[in-house]
């Protein structure tokens, strides 16, 4: 199956086309909600920490939400409302001046309540797609968008807040969240009256794990996010701000390429292992400008990284059985990368950056060694399913 006839799958396209609203939002809100609140107090160190509260809110109970819309479908729009809300109210409260501690309040309720956008569209991708080799094209195609998204989204949002105000972008991503949401659910309802649907559909075959089996395939997750951000991080400390942006802009191009060519083929190897020989290779990337640092070196392992991570995030999606399992992917990668972040950071100020790209091959590879004897044991005993 083409990706043409996967978006041509009956309701796919406006599904599809509808979650990339909302999407966009989330990859704008960063720098909006970084720049609000640093153009209000002044303060980068709180904008950092406003920015950092938001972030775990948004990271750590995405489980829960996941399950909450799965038990109670109104409530993604009810999570639609209250978060585009708080975004409002953030800017408002910024533009006002308001005390530091209820700005900071605000960016707590905003991260804890954006709707699970991401595993309800890939639950209704289980359900429309016949087998598990479309499901595969699906869930690469939207990787694929979803990683386009996020790479357009900063842009946008240094653009609006150049052309307009910070305070401004961050209303309009409060108008995109809100609109955006309400019409990816009305989508979902003419797909199936009770949104999200019940697990059916393609959900992976004989290869598919609940919460428990996932768990080394969320470690890897995990690092493979960590990776990502120390190695921006590694980036900006030793370039200039050009050369940082032009070689983290390699990171989704090489996501986008490296999913889709993912998605388009059929594979011999089994889907559990495929996460394990991509973590490895996201080790062998960030040994090169370790080995042999430099622009060229390091562009050359971030695109290719970005391939490795985002087949590895596809491959994880494929493995999770059901919308909550999905939603703990997404909890891995986020905390991986708020994480990474903050040690990459440290690292490249004490050590530099040519080390700091070491430690981050040197995590990557230590992760496959410590999940392999794991995995195959998962693979002589098989998966173990653990039903939501």
């Amino acid at each position: 199956m083409s990706y043409r006839a996967v978006l041509g799958l009956p309701h796919a396209r406006r599904l599809f086309l509808a979650a990339l609203l909302p999407r966009l939002c989330y990859g704008i809100v960063g720098l909006a909600l970084l720049f609000t609140i640093r153009n209000d107090s002044g303060s980068i160190a709180r904008a950092a920490l406003g920015t950092s509260v938001f972030g775990l809110a948004v990271a750590i109970p995405g489980p829960a939400r996941a399950r909450l819309v799965a038990r109670w479908p109104a409530a993604f729009t009810v999570l639609a409302c209250l978060y585009a809300t708080a975004l409002l109210a953030i800017a408002i409260a910024c533009t006002l001046h308001a005390p530091a501690p209820l700005v900071i309040g605000l960016a707590l309720l905003a991260g804890l309540c954006p709707p699970p956008v991401g595993p309800v569209m890939r639950a209704y991708w289980s359900q429309l797609t016949p087998d598990a080799s479309a499901r595969q094209r699906a869930l690469s195609l939207d990787g694929a968008a979803e990683s386009t998204v996020f790479a357009l989204g900063p842009p946008l949002a240094g653009a609006l807040i150049t052309a307009c105000s910070a305070p401004v972008a961050l209303a309009g991503c409060a108008a995109l969240a809100a609109g955006g949401s309400l019409l990816f659910a009305a989508a979902a309802r003419a797909v199936h009256p009770s949104m999200p649907p019940g697990k059916g559909g393609a959900t992976g075959g004989s290869e598919s794990f609940g919460i428990r089996g996932l768990l080394p395939f969320l470690a890897l997750t995990f690092v493979a996010a960590a990776a990502i951000a120390m190695a921006d991080i590694a980036a900006a400390a030793a370039w200039g701000a050009l050369s940082t942006g032009l070689l983290t802009a390699l990171l989704p191009i090489g996501g986008v390429l490296g999913g889709l060519a993912y998605g388009r083929r059929e594979w011999r190897l089994p889907v559990a292992r495929r996460p394990l020989l991509l973590a490895a290779g996201l080790a062998a990337c960030y040994a090169l400008p370790a080995l042999a640092f430099g622009r060229a070196s390091a562009g050359i392992a971030l695109l290719l990284a970005g391939a490795c991570a985002d087949i590895l995030l596809v491959t994880v999606y494929q493995l999770a059985d059901g919308m909550v399992a999905q939603a703990w992917v997404n909890t891995a990668y986020n905390l991986g990368a708020a994480l990474g972040a903050a040690a990459g950071g440290t690292l490249a100020a004490r050590l530099g950056p040519p080390a700091t790209f070491a430690v981050v091959a040197a995590l990557a590879g230590t992760t496959v060694l410590a999940a392999t004897p794991v995995l195959a044991g998962f693979r002589r005993a098989g998966p173990i399913r653990h039903r939501e």
